[in-house]
């Protein structure tokens, strides 16, 4: 009720040697911190109360602005609390660009404090090991070797001990391709009508992109390639090469147009002759 009190009770039994720190947030706001001295916040002064041996927390002259979510963070004695010094070191083998199937890398997990384990997330999933990754005995390193596509994506560590855990994440950048190069676009076109091609391929950096016309370099430097008005002479086969400027890698596919109306040729037998004939189908 308002103007009323309330206890914070924990279920811990007074400890045999008092904890190291007693920790009260509300709403993630530091109320009261107990380690050899109390540290309170403002607001709280000559209104809380801290029991020590249990951790155990009262409020009185409630207002509304009390309600919220309360936290407790207790370190009990034989543990240490954690650091600002948790991150992930990423140590590649030269070159320092990463290339798919060419180099390698290690990703060391860095933490102060008491460790009790160290666990490896990517993109959200376990890590486990695999053909080209394996972990350090004491899980804090992890070697990827040699790298691969698939090894892009955010790498958390997730350390904690009984009464803590942190987190620290790095994102790894794997330079491959270009590969799965492809062309969109009709098969057949109408004379007269506008003619689209798109050109794309799976590559990191993303790939620069040219066009060839029946062999012929066409100056056309993009991903799409546009026939603004379709006519017989733009019948045949047209050429995307993909080009990956740090892998130095390339691709190309062949993509054939023909006009939408096309000449088919029908064989007749009579009285054992063979004649020609010829139909057009539009």
């Amino acid at each position: 009720a308002i103007g009323g009190r309330v206890k914070f009770t924990t279920t811990l039994s007074p400890p045999a040697k008092h904890f190291v720190s007693v920790s009260w947030t509300f709403n993630r706001v530091n109320i009261i911190t107990s380690t050899t001295a109390n540290i309170t916040n403002a607001d709280y002064k000559d209104r809380i109360s801290l029991d020590r041996t249990t951790g155990s927390l009262e409020l009185w002259n409630l207002g509304l602005r009390d309600q919220g979510e309360y936290r407790v963070s207790i370190i009990p004695d034989g543990f240490y609390s954690w650091q600002s010094h948790h991150h992930i070191v990423d140590s590649p083998s030269p070159p320092a660009t990463l290339i798919a199937g060419i180099s390698s890398t290690n990703l060391t997990c860095e933490a102060a404090g008491n460790i009790s384990s160290i666990q490896w997330i990517k993109d959200g999933l376990p890590l486990s090991p695999s053909n080209n990754i394996t972990l350090s005995a004491d899980n804090r390193t992890v070697y990827l070797s040699p790298v691969q596509d698939i090894d892009n994506g955010e790498y958390e560590c997730l350390v904690s001990n009984p009464v803590s855990n942190r987190t620290a994440s790095h994102n790894l950048t794997v330079n491959f391709g270009p590969q799965n190069i492809s062309i969109y676009g009709p098969s057949a076109a109408s004379t007269g009508y506008r003619v689209t091609l798109s050109c794309s391929a799976d590559s990191i950096p993303p790939a620069t992109f040219t066009w060839m016309f029946n062999r012929t370099e066409t100056g056309v430097n993009n991903t799409l390639y546009v026939i603004e008005r379709m006519e017989a002479l733009h019948i045949g086969n047209y050429t995307c090469t993909a080009t990956n400027n740090i892998t130095g890698l390339k691709d190309s596919v062949v993509y054939k147009l023909r006009d939408h109306c096309t000449d088919l040729t029908l064989l007749h037998t009579r009285a054992g002759d063979i004649t020609l004939s010829w139909q057009q189908d539009c």
